[in-house]
């Protein structure tokens, strides 16, 4: 349960915070910036008031994920580091004696706390909040784009992916203490994955009680991954078959088998509003989600700046009912589609081809049809996929030696905004779409945003709102500065 009332804390050591922790530390201007208590009740019914066992407290729980976001820590690293960075505990609100959480605990409070909870839409609307209050949102621009992150198994077998991060652990270990070549176990013949789990849990019990470079982070952090494999595994998991991950594809040539995170962004480069899809989704079709959720976060909005993936004829026409320039080149195949089809599928700008409802793109395409009249584009896709696709019913016909996607090119259509487009005005606002290429590499980079920490899109969903939640609030924060 936890309490109705708030603690103190009357440890006699808190004093030490105030002369180790700086007042520039980031860590303490988010204490100082962030009123916490919105967490608190948002929670109050996912636990017990009244029987059982005082629980940990949320806010302190929901600090632990965001610290995992903002450093990029596994569970187990991120609780050691707990025990002995003061800067930590002082933005847990604990007293620097305090014990620290199991790393299990933090499992379970994302499966059993975190459940049908929005948090994404939440924790980006109280940073919209915060930067309003302060002043900081002066522009009634968005832009708009996606951004990919890998599935943590990816495409492997569950041996694959086993046998890969068993051998970063050993590789790690040799490096340092060559005494430990030959005292690892017998590699398992078989491909059964159960054996290979089992060698896993030898391979963690022979570098714990026999090497001596087990405490050492670079061997420590291996196998705290391998650990944490373990666990997911032992919690039924899939290794090579995220039940949410698809297939999306970067271009024509590359492709990745994860998620997309949809992104709206003002032009002071903080996140306003995000979608978490599957890997295969395109990204047009979620730019009046974006608009509406930025609006409901406080957000005024009259230009909205995208690539070409954004120049679908039910955007445009959205952007005109809503009032708001869109900063989208035209691109002939998106804006016309077909709208008509019982089965869709989806347009890839990277790679110019569509994609079938199943995640595979097209093969290659043909112009047909005269030069000034009546072209289309036929995109033909591999018909040895198509017989033996889980989702070729009303798609696919049986015994069809081909399967193709036409759609037709009218290059006299929307010539209003072709016209617009020309014009130095779209061309000068076109310009500024470069800042959220720049934001979507610093939520991979620096904050792991590149590979999901767990399996599903409920677990995307979650990195997704404390990444994107520590995002901003380290821009309000160098904005708050630059005010200064």
């Amino acid at each position: 349960m936890i309490s109705k009332q708030e603690t103190f804390n009357l440890s006699p050591y808190m004093a030490l915070y105030d002369l180790i922790i700086p007042k520039d530390n980031m860590l303490r201007q988010i204490n100082e910036l962030v009123d916490f208590s919105f967490i608190l009740d948002e929670l109050k019914s996912k636990y017990c008031l009244v029987n059982g066992r005082n629980a940990i407290p949320p806010i302190r729980m929901f600090k632990y994920l965001l610290l995992k976001a903002i450093h990029d820590l596994s569970d187990a690293d991120l609780i050691e580091r707990s025990k002995f960075d003061m800067s930590f505990k002082y933005f847990l609100d604990m007293a620097p004696e305090e014990e620290v959480i199991d790393p299990s605990s933090l499992t379970k409070f994302r499966r059993l706390r975190l459940q049908d909870m929005n948090l994404l839409d939440l924790l980006i609307q109280k940073t919209v909040e915060i930067a309003l209050e302060k002043g900081l949102l002066l522009s009634k621009m968005v832009i708009v784009d996606a951004t990919h992150t890998k599935a943590r198994y990816n495409q492997k077998t569950p041996k694959e992916f086993l046998q890969e991060k068993s051998k970063n652990v050993r590789k790690a270990v040799y490096q340092l203490d060559e005494n430990m070549v030959g005292k690892f176990p017998e590699k398992p013949a078989s491909n059964e994955v159960t054996e290979e789990l089992n060698y896993c849990r030898q391979v963690v019990e022979a570098v714990e009680t026999q090497s001596k470079v087990a405490q050492i982070p670079a061997v420590k952090e291996k196998l705290n991954v391998l650990k944490e494999v373990i666990d997911d595994y032992e919690n039924h998991l899939s290794y090579s078959n995220d039940a949410d991950a698809r297939v999306g594809h970067k271009s024509a040539d590359s492709s990745f088998f994860g998620f997309k995170t949809h992104i709206a962004m003002s032009d002071e480069r903080i996140i306003t509003a995000a979608v978490v899809t599957t890997g295969e989704k395109s990204d047009g079709h979620y730019l009046q989600e974006l608009v509406e959720k930025s609006r409901t976060a406080g957000m005024e909005i009259d230009t909205v700046i995208g690539d070409a993936a954004y120049s679908w004829k039910e955007n445009l026409v959205y952007a005109k009912s809503e009032q708001f320039q869109l900063i989208s080149k035209l691109n002939p195949v998106i804006t016309n589609g077909s709208g008509q089809r019982k089965i869709e599928f989806d347009y890839n700008k990277d790679a110019g081809m569509f994609v079938c409802p199943a995640g595979h793109m097209a093969t290659h395409k043909r112009r047909t049809g005269r030069k000034t009249l009546n072209q289309s584009l036929t995109f033909h896709f591999d018909i040895e996929k198509c017989k033996v696709c889980p989702m070729r019913e009303g798609c696919y016909k049986e015994g069809a030696k081909s399967k193709t996607y036409s759609v037709t090119i009218q290059s006299n259509t929307h010539q209003e905004q072709a016209a617009f487009q020309e014009t130095a005005e779209f061309k000068a606002l076109a310009s500024k779409r470069y800042k959220i290429e720049a934001k979507n590499s610093e939520l991979k980079n620096p904050h792991g945003f590149k590979t999901a920490k767990s399996a599903g899109l409920f677990g995307m969903e979650i990195q997704g709102a404390t990444t994107i939640f520590a995002v901003n609030l380290k821009r309000i924060l160098k904005l708050l500065s630059e005010k200064e």
